[in-house]
């Protein structure tokens, strides 16, 4: 197993089954039954993805259908993904906090012919999008599906695709998989617009491939890969696979390695199972940083001043070491650290991380630096779902630098426009997005992808982001929400004259909002109240009733769409006060400059 397999790998597929054909017995993925690790081998994997896949195909569904999987993490994601696509076919993941007005979106969009649902629960948001779109005709469920009335399609028991003859199966697979190549779909990945309709990724199998290669050559050269039969890599998937984050990260790497998968049981048991599991790797969020970092400092106060002067020198030292200004002192506090502080702190993520990955949002630079100084190597990549997603990602051969996310990877080519836009190129670029020429125009040029990203290239070679020319939201999990979307929805409510959503880096999304005037004039009169706008927002129940048409737009989002809080604008967005374009669209960085305080205290309230 080395970097060259990626190279000549036509696609994940048949990468998957020669790692799986080395591998054999030893074990690939790990789930949690009645308290215990339980593991399937490489070689069940693929004697099951085989026979999955000769299923689909007795289905009906043909070379290039589509086949969504609404399915939270489990080792059935991973087998119905591989088998998708050894039957020729194309998977589209879809988030398990997905409407049904979302899952009708994907379903026109894609075309999608068939279906695999985890549970019952998350089949009812599914089933009723599948009736009114009526054009999935096969509905696999993991476990018993509730069936709904109308509809033309099949239900069927993941169970009964696991029968039949699997050397034959794996032969029918070979065949199938030798005419798929690089730049073949894979999968279709949506992630929303700036539009609001969320737009569909054309990740292609070379794109997937040189994403693995350029992980893997970062693992091998900077913390040695692991390849013995009892000294493997280790993951622990915890970010939703949907994201094409977690699906690239916690997904194809490791198979590209010969890894291992575990598969978390939750945000509530994280912390437990990292120390069960004891990953070597893991990709997270900037957000889960934020969580630990303030669970170690509350536990460190509570040890005493001895341990809190500990970790003051640890993180003072950590900050200097950074910025190349260690003094003579540090050298010998950075001993006494290692030997009390610090092992403790390794303890609790296993004692063999190699490096922790964050991505998917911007990463603090004091969450970095914390890390760093209790002895742990922590990593920001960049990239974005068009490209595969990884772009770069910081290694410590070139110097971290917590404020750059690291030099391009294997195989990417990076430079910056006239306008300071970060432009890509490289096999690790989108073929486009599906069904939708407009915008891949907008984003592909003369073969180079404009991200929307500014920013520029230090001397060093590491990739700097200063800004973002595109107004998406990006939370502090990594979700991207589009602000057009859900700003349109409220302002289509009689009470919401404008409003602009907020959420940058923060675990929710709130709102600034206006009245409409008529509205609350008419509102004022019912309830016997002046007509004053700012009395108004101080009256409980004018409150309540912003409250009741906020939550009526909510019950069409989904769970990272949702507008928790909100705050009142002082005057209407105009043209006059700058908070408005000539076109009438509002200008975000006035807003935040005026109420960013206002928003920012909602997220204490």
């Amino acid at each position: 197993m080395n970097i060259a397999d990626f190279d000549s790998s036509a696609n994940v597929v048949s990468l998957f089954l020669a790692r799986a054909d080395a591998l054999g017995e030893a074990p690939m993925l790990w789930a949690k039954h009645d308290g215990q690790w339980r593991s399937i081998s490489w070689a069940e994997a693929a004697r099951r993805v085989c026979l999955i896949a000769a299923s689909l195909r007795r289905m009906g569904l043909q070379d290039g259908e589509r086949v969504l999987i609404v399915s939270e993490n489990r080792p059935e994601w991973c087998l119905a993904d591989l088998a998708i696509m050894a039957a020729g076919c194309v998977t589209v993941p879809t988030y398990t906090t997905n409407t049904t007005r979302d899952h009708i979106h994907i379903l026109e969009n894609s075309g999608a012919r068939a279906a695999i649902v985890s549970t019952a629960k998350l089949g009812k948001a599914l089933l009723p999008a599948v009736v009114q779109t009526d054009m999935c005709r096969q509905v696999i469920g993991l476990e018993p599906l509730v069936p709904m009335q109308g509809g033309a399609y099949e239900t069927h028991i993941w169970d009964e695709l696991l029968e039949g003859d699997a050397t034959s199966a794996r032969a029918e697979v070979d065949r199938r998989i030798a005419g798929i190549g690089r730049t073949d779909l894979a999968c279709i990945i949506y992630t929303s617009g700036t539009g609001g309709a969320p737009r569909g990724v054309r990740q292609h199998h070379g794109m997937l491939l040189s994403n693995v290669a350029g992980a893997a050559q970062i693992i091998e050269q900077d913390f040695g890969w692991d390849r013995g039969p009892d000294k493997r890599e280790i993951f622990l998937s915890f970010l939703p696979l949907s994201h094409a984050y977690e699906h690239t990260g916690g997904q194809w790497l490791p198979i590209g390695l010969g890894g291992q998968i575990y598969y978390s049981e939750g945000l509530d048991k994280l912390a437990a199972n990292i120390e069960e599991v004891r990953p070597t790797v893991m990709v997270v969020v900037p957000r889960l940083f934020e969580v630990l970092r303030t669970r170690i400092m509350k536990q460190i106060e509570k040890q005493g001043a001895v341990a809190n002067r500990l970790m003051d020198w640890a993180i003072g030292g950590g900050m200097r070491r950074l910025n190349g200004k260690r003094g003579l002192l540090d050298y010998p506090l950075d001993l006494v650290i290692e030997r009390t502080l610090r092992p403790k702190i390794r303890a609790r993520f296993g004692g063999r991380m190699k490096a922790l990955v964050s991505g998917g949002a911007p990463l603090n630079p004091e969450i970095g630096v914390f890390f760093d100084a209790m002895g742990l190597t922590l990593l920001q990549g960049y990239g974005q779902t068009e490209s595969g997603p990884i772009i770069s990602c910081n290694r410590p051969a070139a110097g971290v630098k917590f404020d750059t996310v690291g030099p391009p990877m294997r195989g990417v080519e990076v430079r910056i426009a006239a306008d300071g836009e970060i432009l890509v190129r490289g096999e690790l670029v989108m073929s486009g997005y599906w069904q939708n020429e407009a915008a891949t125009a907008n984003v592909l040029k003369d073969g180079w992808l404009h991200t929307g990203d500014i920013g520029h290239i230090d001397d060093r070679g590491r990739i700097a982001i200063t800004d973002r020319k595109k107004d998406m939201i990006v939370n502090d999990k990594g979700d991207n929400v589009s602000p057009q979307k859900v700003e349109s929805m409220l302002t289509l409510q009689p009470e919401i004259a404008q409003a602009m959503v907020y959420g940058d880096r923060k675990p929710y999304i709130v709102g600034l909002i206006v009245p409409d005037a008529d509205w609350a004039l008419q509102w004022a009169r019912d309830n016997g109240e002046t007509f004053d706008f700012r009395k108004l927002q101080g009256l409980p129940a004018f409150r309540t009733a912003l409250r009741n048409a906020i939550d009526r737009v909510n019950a069409d989002l989904s769970v990272i769409e949702k507008v928790r809080q909100y705050a009142f604008a002082d005057e209407p967005f105009s043209i006059e006060n700058e908070e408005m374009t000539p076109s009438l669209k509002i200008r975000r960085h006035k807003l935040k400059e005026r109420y960013g305080t206002r928003l920012d205290a909602l997220y204490r309230a």
